[in-house]
């Protein structure tokens, strides 16, 4: 009996801290979506754990500036882009030229979710019924209506906590389904340890890997809209410990989330010399190893880091421009119903014409690194600004962590211009 109870008590206690996680949730969602998986999942399938140094320099600097963004909403009661906007000599060509980055990389990151999510779907019941191959474009743009249309739906009648009790559903799903398919699919731990030093792979498209890798784990749009998702949890200047640590703990499991699926790719895809090109290929060399169920368990794990992702980029263009305007988050309005009906028609666009969905996604984090510097360079200017933090003086080693981010994010940018030269 005794038995019975400490195990209810374990189970209650671990859904009391997961449904009690913050608006690191949020971050986890913009940050491990299928552009994350993808990123992970050619990483892993053609350079091995060569990577890994980058993913975790990206994790260390995402939770810093996750925090410094956080804290900076507690402190002044302001959102991002209304401060740089307000207290930053030029802040409203800043902000301005920040919306159209960000918007623009996360409205094609949400082709690239639509066209995988609906693609894996598909794979899925293709695997059961495969006569439905006859009619494969007409069922994967079928499928990715009903997504966008049912998420959109969902929009216009949710709040910031039913928001976030959808996002803990999917990530639960999603870090779940990757570290259990670990299981079946390790690296070597030699692999593992070289993957900390770093290196850039000598190859076409390795830097602009190392690129959309930065992308997806130092995503501006996190860190922009954390002040915004702290206010929606309703948290003051006195939960200032409780922000550090919902920072710390999303950097800490985004690396162990997307360090899993950069292990099973190489696990299972690069000690055989097979590379990614298409949706199936991410997961198909899993099935010879433990069947179907370990297939679909991937497949489910990629699903729910695309449809964790879908709510963050429908959200991000509306809530930019809200920031910039008052600063406050209205679900509610005119203006948030018609551009999230715009970006969910936008994420039709892959599923429409067909196009290779990985590819258009590798793309869109490359593009997201180059808005990252004017992130960082914002809201170092405004946390050293005594005027606006007061007592709450911003610490010499965050000022180093915040600097070397900036040098970080800077290189990484300047790789993926390179990288993008390559490409075209």
């Amino acid at each position: 009996m005794n038995d019975n109870k400490t195990k209810t008590s374990f189970i209650k206690k671990l859904i009391a801290m997961i449904v009690g996680f913050g608006p690191g949730i949020f971050a986890i969602g913009y940050t491990i979506g299928t552009g994350s998986v993808t990123s992970m999942t050619v990483a892993g399938s053609t350079y091995g754990m060569q990577l890994l140094w980058v993913l975790l320099l990206s994790c260390l600097f995402s939770g810093l500036l996750m925090y410094v963004y956080g804290k900076y909403a507690l402190v002044t009661g302001e959102s991002a882009l209304f401060g740089f906007k307000n207290h930053i000599s030029g802040g409203k060509i800043l902000a301005i030229l920040i919306i159209i980055g960000i918007s623009f990389g996360q409205w094609n990151s949400l082709m690239g979710i639509m066209g995988i999510s609906s693609n894996i779907i598909f794979e899925i019941i293709a695997m059961y019924f495969p006569g439905v191959r006859e009619n494969e474009w007409a069922i994967v743009l079928g499928i990715a209506v009903v997504i966008i249309s049912v998420f959109y739906g969902l929009m216009l009648v949710g709040k910031y906590t039913f928001f976030e009790k959808i996002l803990i559903i999917f990530v639960s799903i999603m870090g779940l389904s990757f570290l259990f398919s670990l299981i079946f699919v390790p690296p070597l731990p030699a692999d593992v340890l070289k993957g900390l030093i770093p290196t850039i792979p000598d190859v076409e498209g390795g830097k602009m890997m190392v690129a959309a890798f930065v992308g997806t784990t130092m995503a501006a749009a996190t860190f922009l809209s954390r002040p915004l998702f702290v206010q929606g949890k309703g948290w003051t200047i006195k939960d200032l410990t409780r922000q550090k640590n919902d920072a710390i703990v999303a950097a800490i499991l985004v690396f162990v989330v997307s360090g899993s699926i950069m292990a099973v790719a190489c696990g299972a895809l690069f000690y055989d010399g097979k590379t990614v090109v298409h949706v199936l290929d991410m997961a198909g060399t899993l099935e010879p190893v433990a069947g179907k169920f370990a297939l679909t368990l991937f497949f489910f794990g990629t699903l729910s880091a695309g449809l964790s992702s879908i709510f963050p980029c429908l959200l991000i263009a509306p809530l930019l421009v809200a920031d910039y305007q008052s600063g406050k988050i209205d679900t509610n309005s005119r203006q948030f119903r018609i551009i999230t009906g715009v970006a969910s028609i936008v994420a039709l666009t892959v599923p429409v014409f067909g196009a290779n969905p990985i590819e258009i996604q590798i793309l869109s984090q490359v593009f997201n690194v180059f808005v990252l510097p004017l992130v960082i360079i914002g809201i170092i200017i405004m946390i050293n600004k005594k005027k606006i933090m007061g007592a709450y003086k911003t610490s010499p080693l965050v000022n180093i962590g915040l600097i070397l981010a900036l040098f970080f994010a800077c290189v990484v940018s300047y790789n993926g211009i390179l990288g993008v030269m390559e490409y075209f």
